[in-house]
C-alpha cells in the first residue's frame, strides 16, 4: 500500500505487540503503551500508563515519585518514530533522534497518570524529518516540543 494510499483510510491503531513490531525498543525502554489513531504522514496519537512499577521511580525522587521530563520527550521521540515507521518505505529502518527545539514543561507526570501523546509531521527533508509534539495528562498539557529525527 503506497503513502497516498495509506492517507485516503481510515486512521490505524496498534495495540503493545504490533507496536513492538514497528519499534525496536523493549523494556524497559519501550515508553509508549498503545497508538490510538494514526494516520501515516500527517500524525500519531498514544499513550503511557505511567505506574509506580516504572524503575525510574527509585531513584526519582523517593518519597515524591516524578517522571523524568526527559523519559517524556523520549515517549514522544518513540510516539514519533512509530508514526514514520508505520509508512512501508520506512519499515525496518532506524528512526535516530536529531535535534530538539521549545521543549517546555509545565506539570509533573506521576504514577497513576495516564501520559496522553500527540505528534504531527511538521516538515519531512530527505531522512530529517520534524515534527511538532505534545503530552497532556487529563486533558491539560504537561510538556511541549518540537523534535526532530532521522531516518537511518
Amino acid at each position: 500500500m503506497s503513502a497516498d494510499q495509506l492517507e485516503n483510510t481510515s486512521p490505524l491503531s496498534f495495540d503493545i505487540n504490533e507496536l513492538m513490531n514497528i519499534l525496536p525498543h523493549r523494556y524497559p525502554f519501550l515508553l509508549v503503551d498503545r497508538v490510538t489513531e494514526c494516520v501515516p504522514t500527517k500524525y500519531i496519537k498514544g499513550y503511557k500508563n505511567v505506574t509506580m512499577n516504572e524503575p525510574f521511580f527509585q531513584g526519582h525522587f523517593p518519597g515524591k515519585p516524578v517522571m523524568p521530563g526527559v523519559l517524556m520527550v523520549e515517549a514522544l521521540a518513540q510516539l514519533s518514530a512509530a508514526l514514520l515507521l508505520s509508512l512501508p518505505e520506512y519499515k525496518g529502518k532506524l528512526v535516530l533522534f536529531a535535534g530538539i527545539d521549545g521543549v517546555r514543561f509545565k506539570r509533573m507526570v506521576i504514577p497513576g497518570d495516564k501520559l496522553e501523546m500527540y505528534s504531527e509531521i511538521l516538515k519531512m527533508k530527505g531522512p530529517v524529518v520534524k515534527s511538532k509534539c505534545s503530552a497532556s495528562v487529563d486533558g491539560k498539557i504537561v510538556m511541549e516540543a518540537e523534535l526532530m529525527c532521522s531516518i537511518q
